[in-house]
């Protein structure tokens, strides 16, 4: 068992109370036995990666906190023609992941360099930046489900991959051992052209870093540079020497709303329009008074009424499109400025970008905690859109 420690010491917030119990799993065999032991003494069980995207109450983990620290990254076969698939254990730091990929001439996941956290996390929201998402490579998980003796396979399809989650992040209790990409070969293309290629640009802001169009092929290596030089001018590459990076990126997804409720906005605000998804709570501005917004949940009673008065008859598709907005639009609209923090809080609004809540230096979970409720709260009343947090929340709730 290792020190007893603060969680704060473990998650890039730099906020947490203390682990009852702390170990450490340093490959697959170690990793089952040390959480079967906890899930045999019917101990609560906490898995932390590289703690990049969890928000942990002040009271800590009264239970066994079990930080992964697994390595290796190796081949393996199946691959489709063209492609290399690869088996990451889940303690592998996703940034080094992906700089191996480059190094490699492996393309697919380049536009994801600089993410926070370890390999095994990555699946559980399906992490994505600049027009890629893990999903686009994933092939498989192995997965050690609560109480079990041994990890299984579980394929992309399994998992019910979306926008910013998955069948983990909604509940299928148990531990990533490992995962399985599949990404593109660019060995032969660079016989022909002298460099590897990553994939067509995807995103206009990346686009525009670089000087190309959408849809134009950029060298592996110039892509990875100009992201991470991207999420550093947002505060989101982790440095000791930068308080902005002293959060958990960014702490709202994106909400998904109809096309119609969109309409409604400034026609300046941002949006794109998706396939198939599940759309966020909207809570239109007359169905209450905004002072009475805090708790939130008063008003999803109301929402499911008014999805299911608007459900179409049996056996007709519903013809409403579904549209992403930017949660940074908003906030900033909605009068949260860069750098923004509530008086005598020691949390803060980063000063580089409106989507992550940063720890200024000593601040508590429940600092933290209350910035993002009030940030919840004033888009609500202006917008009538709610945010949803996208960090995991342990011991603390908005």
């Amino acid at each position: 068992m290792d020190a007893v420690t603060n969680l704060s010491e473990l998650t890039t917030l730099r906020v947490g109370g203390p682990a009852a119990r702390l170990e450490t799993a340093t490959d697959p065999a170690e990793l089952a036995r040390l959480a079967g032991r906890a899930w045999a003494d019917g101990e609560p069980l906490l898995v932390v990666g590289g703690g990049s995207n969890l928000l942990v109450g002040d009271d800590g983990f009264d239970g066994t906190v079990l930080r992964i620290a697994t390595r290796g990254i190796e081949r393996a076969t199946g691959a489709a023609e063209g492609r290399v698939r690869v088996r990451v254990q889940a303690g592998e730091s996703w940034d080094g992941l992906v700089a191996w990929a480059v190094e490699q001439g492996l393309s697919g996941i380049e536009a994801l360099s600089g993410i926070p956290g370890l390999a095994g996390g990555a699946p559980v929201q399906n992490i994505g930046a600049y027009g890629q998402e893990l999903s686009e490579s994933l092939v498989a998980i192995d997965f050690l489900a609560e109480g079990a003796d041994a990890p299984v396979r579980m394929s992309a399809a399994e998992l019910e991959l979306g926008y910013r989650t998955s069948v983990l992040k909604q509940g299928l209790a148990g531990i990533v051992v490992s995962i399985e990409l599949e990404l593109h070969d660019t060995a032969a293309e660079r016989e022909v052209l002298g460099d590897a290629l990553g994939q067509p640009i995807a995103y206009a802001q990346l686009a525009n870093a670089l000087g190309v169009q959408l849809g134009d092929r950029v060298p592996l290596a110039r892509v990875r540079e100009s992201v991470l030089g991207l999420r550093r001018s947002k505060g989101m590459v982790l440095d000791a020497a930068d308080p902005d990076t002293a959060s958990a990126g960014s702490f709202f997804t994106n909400p998904i709303v109809t096309e119609r409720f969109a309409r409604t906005l400034p026609a300046d605000a941002p949006r794109w329009v998706l396939a198939e998804e599940t759309p966020d709570e909207i809570v239109p501005l007359d169905a209450a008074d905004a002072a009475d917004a805090s708790p939130l949940d008063e008003f999803l009673a109301f929402q499911r009424d008014a999805e299911e008065s608007a459900a179409p008859p049996a056996g007709e598709e519903p013809a409403e499109t579904l549209v992403k907005l930017s949660a940074a639009w908003l906030i900033e609209q909605s009068g949260i400025h860069r750098g923004f923090a509530l008086p005598a809080s020691r949390a803060g609004v980063s000063s580089k970008h409106t989507l992550s809540i940063t720890n200024r230096g000593g601040a508590t979970a429940a600092e933290i905690a209350e910035l993002a409720r009030f940030v919840q709260n004033r888009v609500h009343a202006e917008f009538g859109v709610v945010l949803h947090p996208e960090p995991v929340l342990v011991g603390v709730s908005l």
